[in-house]
């Protein structure tokens, strides 16, 4: 295939021949080396090729998006004729914009010259590490995989981000497994730039692992009562990932449903939670480093000691609701840790659940959630009382900010996040 310039060349050709002079384009070339093991034996090793072009043209004022994956001459002629069509049938809206003129850069992440030997055997390590130390754990699956990208954002305002970055990521999919007794499927992975330690000690492998075979034994919840749950850090950050979706993202604040449209500079949270989406991080693997409407990315404050600090919104958002262009297009969350310890926040904890996965709906506009929590704990007078079997949770995601009684000064870094656990009260929680 052409290199990745010579594709941008033919792409800009194209918009001067059809008098195409606003514009922006994003290529992306991706290769993946897969080896896949079920049940503890290795079973395919391939290649994988996922190349992609989105173009955006402007004409007479309108915007037209399109993508496709045919890098060929034809293939990139007839997707500029495709964007210059999208756009005359487009409507006119002059909040559709590109990103203003910066210094360019290229950037370098991860690890570009793989080891894949040395993967391997980390790899076979792991499953002799989980056979070893979890005789109760059964594999189903584990995803091994190298992954190389190299991408170009260009825009005809003079943008031009080139990044080439590489990272190894695991993944296994497993169940508690003894005699007649089985969990359910749970899954949890790492991304990783380097291979220096062993895979079972990273993220949070152990405690999946752990947690699979307490599951076996399960002890029954009757009732319903209010009481405090311990989000582990991968739940915590999906409930994050609420909290932006239903108040300060781009919908809910173009169509004025979000309830925090006037928050910014106020109270929105307990002052023990500081959440940022900072790319800049380390232990990120592969961290933002332009954003998707071609601005430079930028650590983004959302909240700080409990105060909203920013929204987070495209180019397009900020221009329809007059707010500052929110320059990180990421999910790169990094929450502060607290001062409390796991064990110490359990103690305090006189009835309520430790909770790793939740299945429910998206909450509404008032941000009410109800939905059912997996792998939990039964907590009762500081004293983890065992696992229980499949419960119902009920609560409003603001009102659970506002009720964050500890942060962990223990974290997940998994090299997606860095996020510690969270004691909330004030949840609804129901058993049979």
């Amino acid at each position: 295939m052409k290199s990745i310039r010579k594709i941008a060349e033919r792409i800009e050709a194209g918009f001067a021949s059809k008098g195409i002079k606003k514009y922006s384009y994003h290529i992306v070339e991706k290769e993946t080396r897969e080896l896949s093991a079920e049940n503890g034996e290795f079973s395919l090793l391939r290649t994988l090729f996922d190349n992609n072009v989105v173009l955006s043209a402007f004409k007479s004022g309108k915007n037209g998006i399109v993508s496709g994956n045919d890098m060929s001459d034809a293939g990139i002629d007839a997707l500029v004729s495709s964007a210059v069509l999208s756009a005359e049938a487009a409507v006119k809206d002059p909040a559709h914009d590109i990103a203003p003129e910066q210094e360019a850069a290229k950037f370098r992440q991860g690890c570009l010259k793989p080891d894949f030997d040395r993967f391997f055997e980390r790899v076979k390590e792991l499953l002799s590490d989980i056979k070893a130390e979890y005789p109760k754990i059964q594999i189903m699956n584990v995803i091994s995989k190298y992954v190389k990208a190299h991408s170009l954002l260009r825009n005809s305002n003079g943008v031009d981000f080139e990044a080439n970055a590489g990272h190894y990521e695991v993944v296994i999919e497993f169940a508690g497994h003894e005699g007649d007794k089985t969990t359910s499927l749970e899954y949890t992975g790492v991304m990783m730039k380097d291979l220096e330690q062993r895979i079972i000690d990273m993220g949070s492998m152990r405690y999946h692992l752990d947690n699979a075979q307490k599951q076996l034994d399960q002890i029954s919840l009757s009732g319903k009562f209010t009481g405090s749950v311990i989000f582990t850090p991968e739940l915590f950050a999906e409930f994050l990932m609420m909290v932006v979706g239903n108040y300060i993202s781009d919908a809910v604040l173009i169509d004025g449903t979000s309830l925090w449209k006037k928050k910014i500079g106020k109270k929105v949270a307990d002052e023990k939670l500081t959440f940022t989406i900072k790319s800049s991080d380390r232990r990120l693997v592969e961290g933002e480093r332009y954003t998707a409407d071609g601005f430079r990315t930028e650590d983004l404050p959302i909240i700080e000691k409990g105060v909203l600090k920013n929204f987070k919104i495209g180019l397009y958002a900020s221009k329809k609701i007059k707010k500052p262009v929110s320059k990180n297009s990421s999910m790169d969350f990094v929450v502060k840790p607290g001062k409390s310890s796991l064990q110490e926040m359990i103690a305090s904890v006189k009835k309520g659940l430790i909770v790793g996965g939740f299945s429910g709906g998206q909450p509404g506009a008032s941000g009410e959630f109800s939905g059912v929590a997996k792998n939990s704990y039964y907590v009762e007078d500081g004293q983890i009382k065992g696992a229980v079997s499949e419960l119902m949770i009920n609560g409003n995601l603001g009102s659970a900010l506002q009720d964050i009684r500890a942060i962990s000064s223990e974290v997940l870094a998994d090299g997606a996040m860095v996020v510690p656990y969270a004691l909330v009260d004030n949840i609804v929680i129901s058993g049979k």
